[in-house]
Parts: structure tokens; sequence; C-alpha cells
């Protein structure tokens, strides 16, 4: 029997693996991607939730990479319009910190530096009179307001995953690379499946190292190739808290300290605040939130907000670690969040690919990079494709996302309109294969708590590779923050007695 050889394996289920995944079997390659744990369980699950240009990195002079994130803030809402969408953010003057001519001139080049077409520009916000003073200081006056857009961060590599593997990629949670060797016409992975324990290896012509902030222990001890990068571990960290305001926009804080904090409207009844920015030496999935961090994030909205929250107020924290390509600057936050591929070998040996930094603005650009530099390898492989290409779901227009659920509850007329907004936010067009001839609630199986039924747990099973609570209710939905004890004891024992060991979701 003939043993596959993949063109492509790629370590690491994270936004920039999967993106690889998805860019490289549209064009036709056969892809292997392992992921040690589930998708986006590490940093890419760990963000601020924002498709954005990063209006802070002007002040470092990063206009290259500002102006590509700007561009592909519209590309990649246009791509997934469910899980992304349009964010307005308030940015109250404070006297003795950026002046008010510096925040406009930084304004006015991220309304004209590229990409904007179908956000509103930027303008100037009187806070004794607009809504968004409400919630403020009376000593914040003046303001100012701009566009970028959120995004469901896990969700966007799942729908990743999900495309990669709808155009015959091989997409294998829960499988860690033990080892990687390195031979004259290509790459060896050991892999091991961390569920079963079951060994077996794989074979590819060229190989993508993604695991993020575990590129460096990669490199050193799995696959033993010299690497001239390194990277910068910088922890990031969020809270959320019962709801701060009561519209629709977003704030970002300046603080004395010159990092900004955002506060963001979070699944309706929650405000987000994040992240702080701090070096890390220890292993990434040993990363947690500490009591500093929570006082710091708490104190720098209490300079703003009439209401002040206490630590005792958060009710969720996250933290993820960040692989900054380390270019040697001192401070974390002046470290430079764009991405640096490092390309290993020649079209007659096997070639490496090292994914240094990066960020999920730009996780589309970057896959094309890495094709780019495959291109020699691969000189008969597609054209580039991913641009306004939508993910499943997304097949719909940009801004139509409130006029398809409004389908959506005409056509489940007895459903109740708050599991059809959830759904249509986390599915888009999807949500017709989830409830299929459903008429009422009852037709949806056993009901876990927080309006989570069987029949969507089972999709989440069969197409998105979730075996496990955690996996459902932290990342495919963010349904943990409002399911009691007894529903996750539920939903736990369900996965239990029906996803086997030996299941695989390929498509």
């Amino acid at each position: 029997m003939t043993e596959t050889v993949y063109d492509i394996a790629i370590i690491g289920g994270g936004v920039n693996g999967c993106g690889v995944a998805r860019d490289a079997a549209g064009r036709g390659l056969s892809v292997f991607l392992a992921e040690k744990d589930d998708l986006a369980s590490g940093t890419s699950s760990a963000s601020t939730k924002l498709i954005h240009g990063g209006l802070r990195y002007l002040e470092h002079y990063e206009f290259r990479l500002v102006r590509e994130s700007l561009c592909e803030r519209e590309v990649l809402w246009s791509t997934a319009p469910h899980i992304i969408h349009p964010l307005r953010f308030v940015l109250p003057h404070r006297k003795g910190l950026r002046p008010a001519w510096l925040i406009r001139l930084g304004l006015f080049l991220y309304d004209h530096l590229g990409g904007r077409v179908l956000l509103p520009r930027s303008r100037s916000v009187d806070l004794t009179r607009d809504t968004a003073g409400t919630p403020l200081r009376p000593t914040f006056t003046k303001g100012f307001e701009y566009s970028d857009c959120w995004v469901d961060d896990a969700r966007l590599v799942v729908l990743s995953a999900r495309d990669a593997a709808n155009k015959g990629a091989v997409i294998r949670t829960r499988t860690e690379v033990t080892r990687a060797t390195r031979q004259a016409n290509g790459w060896t992975l050991d892999i091991t499946d961390t569920r079963s324990g079951d060994c077996s290896t794989v074979h590819a012509r060229t190989l993508v190292n993604a695991s993020g902030p575990w590129i460096g222990s990669i490199l050193k001890d799995r696959v033993s190739i010299p690497s001239q990068s390194s990277v910068r571990l910088v922890k990031g960290s969020h809270i959320v808290v019962p709801r701060m305001f009561d519209h629709d926009r977003a704030y970002i804080f300046q603080n004395p300290d010159q990092r900004i904090v955002f506060a963001i409207p979070y699944e309706t009844d929650f405000t987000l605040i994040g992240t702080t920015d701090i070096d890390y030496h220890g292993r990434p999935e040993d990363a947690v939130i500490d009591d500093e961090e929570i006082s710091y994030l708490c104190e720098s909205v209490n300079e703003y907000f009439l209401k002040s929250i206490q630590p005792q107020d958060v009710v969720w924290s996250y933290s993820g670690i960040r692989p900054l390509y380390d270019n040697g600057k001192a401070a974390a936050q002046e470290a430079t969040r764009d991405y640096v591929l490092e390309c290993d070998g020649t079209p007659d040996t096997a070639g490496i690919i090292n994914v240094f930094g990066g960020k999920i603005t730009t996780h589309r650009h970057l896959s094309e990079d890495v094709l780019d530099k495959l291109a020699p390898w691969f000189p008969d492989m597609g054209a580039p494709w991913t641009r306004g290409a939508t993910l499943p779901g997304g097949d719909f227009p940009t801004n139509w996302r409130s006029a398809l659920e409004g389908e959506l509850a005409l056509q489940y007329l007895h459903m109740p309109a708050a599991l059809i907004k959830r759904l249509t936010a986390t599915y888009g067009t999807v949500t017709r294969i989830i409830l299929g001839d459903s008429k009422t609630e009852r037709d949806l199986g056993q009901h876990f708590g927080a309006g989570l039924y069987q029949r969507e747990v089972e999709h989440l099973v069969q197409n998105e590779w979730a075996v496990s609570a955690e996996d459902i209710l932290w990342r495919r939905t963010k349904l943990g923050l409002r399911m009691n004890d007894q529903g996750v004891l539920s939903l736990t024992n369900w996965l239990q007695d029906n996803v086997t060991v030996e299941r695989r979701v390929n498509g």
C-alpha cells in the first residue's frame, strides 16, 4: 500500500496554522495539520477580539504593519460577516497625556492609510452631549471616535480549519508532534494521539512551524533546526465584568504608563477589559492572570468610569501568551506585532518555514506570504484565492446579519428570539443546517442549559472538532458565562457517552 506523502505538514492549530492550511488546500496542495490540544486553545482564543489596524502602533512608526492591518479589516469582515462586525471606539482625551493634535493626526492617518470603504471615518466627540460621555467622569469633556471591527477569535480559527477540511486538508486535534526528522526528500513526523496514546508517523515534503508561543521549544527539542530568530513571550490578560454601560460602542483609554486599555461590550450582558503586556518566562500553557494584573485593569478603567469596579466584580478572566518576534525593544508594549517568516531549505531539500509573531488581523496576509515562500517547492500550485472567499456560514452580504436573523426568525417562528440571535451570530447561514426541520425547542433534543441544545452540540462534535465541555462552552460558544455547574456536568456526561477517542473530523 502506497504511503501518503503530504505536500505540507503544519504544526499548530491557531489562527496562523489554520489560515495556512486553508490557503494551501484551496490551491490544490495536500495538507496535514496537527494540534496538540483543541483548535485555538492557546493564544488565538485569548485576544482582545479585534480586527484592527493598531492605532497605537503608529507611535512606534510601524506604518507598513498598520497599513496592512487596515487593509485587512474589511477583507476579513466580508469573509465572515456572522462573526465579524464593525465597532466604534471612543477615545476620551486625557489632559497631560497625548495632546489632542497628535491624536487627530493619528486618526487622520488611520482613516487614509488604506482599505477603508464601508467603515465610517473618525470624528470628534463632545462627551458633554454624546451618550458616550454618560458613563464617564465629568472631567472628560471631549474625545474622538473611530472604527475597527470585532471578531469572535476562536470561531475564526475553527471556521478556517473547517474550510480547509472541506477543501481536502486533514485536521488532527489532540495530536502532538513529538519529533520531526528532516530527510533527503521530506519530513517524517512522529505523532501521538494525546487521548488514546496511539503513535504513528506522517510524511510531508515541507513543514510549517506555526506553533505560536511553543515555537522555540519545538525548534529546540523536536525539529532540531537552528534558527536565526528568537521569540519574545509576552502575557496579555483580560477580565470580564458585568456590563458597565448601555450603548454599543467601545472605549479605548490612555494610561500614564503609555499603555492603552480597552473596555468593550461583550456577550450582551458583560464588558471585556484588557489588556496587559508583561514579559513571560514560564510554560505558555501555565499562563494565568495574577492579582496585580487584575488590579491594574480595574484601576485603569476606574480612572475614567463613574461606576468603579473591584477585583471581586470579575466574572471571568483569561490570559494568553503572544509569541512576538524579538526585535530587542526594552518594553514589552514596544515589541513589534509584525510577523517574520524564516525559511530554511531549497526545493531540492525538505523545506521548513518558522512563523514568528503575527496577529489575528494579518493572518490571511501571513498565509499568502507563507505560500509565496513555498512556491519554489510547488510551482504548479494555484493562485491566491482567499481575498473575498467566505468562510462557512458567511455566505451573505456584509452588513446583512440583522436581515439574516430576521429571515431565520420567520423561518423558525416558534423558536426563542434569543436563540435565533445567538445562532445567527455564531453560525450564520449554517444555522439552517443546525436547526434543520425543527419546529420548536422540543425538536432540538436535550437542553443542557443557557440555550444550548443537543442538536447544536452534535453539530460541533461532528463538524467542528469539539470533544469537551470547555471546547464548546468557551471556544465554540461563550455560554460558559451563563452555564451553571449542573449544565456543565450534563454536557460533560453526554460528551463522554457520545464522543469516541477514535473520532476524526476531516470533512
